[in-house]
């Protein structure tokens, strides 16, 4: 199911999402450079469609989102958008249900990790991909915005839920109100992104922290996802006995008993993700 993954081929017959997968890592690509991978129709249904493959297959271990060209994605295609407005298309009421929110679930409650690359502009829902993914590493050109309030809207792709739980609630407030563009060296002071490095390098980077996790414990990954998204929303009781419920499932797991075989052996442990 790879696919090309050259950026400079021809618009019209270049697909909206490159998928190309190397050793268990898939890197999920939006394709419209030339409209700074803004989400139009054909890239929503192809986003939805990759994610769903790459949560369902389990020879997947890793997954990396990135952008084509000089962004990483503008959100969505105001372009589109206001041709459907003026035609009075029934989709523009249900997009966000229809797709923002489960593009989202889809990222967030994935049982293996997701790296956003942000190679460049990240805004509006664009940005809101990026802060769904577990780990964030952002090219030194990256910048992020909530692009909402400035075309009269207000946030989704779950930003209002996650974006303050990275940066703080006051910090938060000021990206959405004001619309304030964070660099990619504030993001990094702020806690909006893990990594900061130059242009040239993100994907050497971003590939080889994925290959760390497509050979680590993907199933032991999928809990602690599973128990931070658990934590978010619960007291401290219901976490606990969440944690309880993961590791009971991971005491039988073959990654735990390789690994207390390989500290016994004093040797790296060889997991199979399962």
């Amino acid at each position: 199911m790879t696919q090309p993954t050259s950026a400079n081929a021809d618009p019209e017959s270049s697909p909206p999402l490159l998928v190309d997968d190397r050793g268990g890592v898939r890197t999920l690509t939006f394709n419209r450079p030339g409209a700074f991978n803004s989400f139009d129709l054909a890239l929503k249904d192809a986003t939805l469609a990759g994610l769903t493959a790459a949560a369902a297959d389990d020879s997947v271990r890793a997954v990396v989102i990135t952008g084509a060209g000089r962004a990483f994605s503008a959100g969505q295609d105001l372009k589109e958008h206001l041709e459907l407005v003026r035609a009075n298309d029934s989709r523009i009421a249900t997009t966000v249900r229809d797709f923002y929110n489960v593009a989202i679930s889809l990222i967030t409650s994935m049982p293996k990790p997701v790296i956003a690359a942000v190679n460049g502009t990240a805004a509006g829902a664009g940005a809101a991909f990026a802060y769904a993914c577990d780990l964030r590493i952002a090219a030194e050109p990256a910048s992020f915005s909530m692009a909402f309030a400035g075309v009269g809207l207000s946030a989704d792709s779950g930003a209002s839920f996650i974006l303050p739980r990275l940066v703080g609630a006051g910090r938060a407030s000021r990206m959405m109100l004001l619309g304030e563009r964070v660099d990619a060296a504030e993001a990094l002071r702020i806690g909006l992104v893990d990594e900061v490095v130059p242009s040239e390098d993100l994907m050497n980077r971003v590939n080889a922290v994925a290959q760390d996790l497509a050979q680590g414990p993907t199933r032991a990954y999928a809990w602690i996802k599973a128990s931070l998204h658990h934590a978010w929303t619960s007291d401290l009781a219901s976490a606990l006995e969440f944690e309880n419920g993961a590791q009971s499932d991971l005491f039988a797991s073959a990654d735990h008993h390789e690994a207390i075989a390989a500290f016994v052996a004093k040797r790296p442990p060889r997991f199979q993700g399962r």
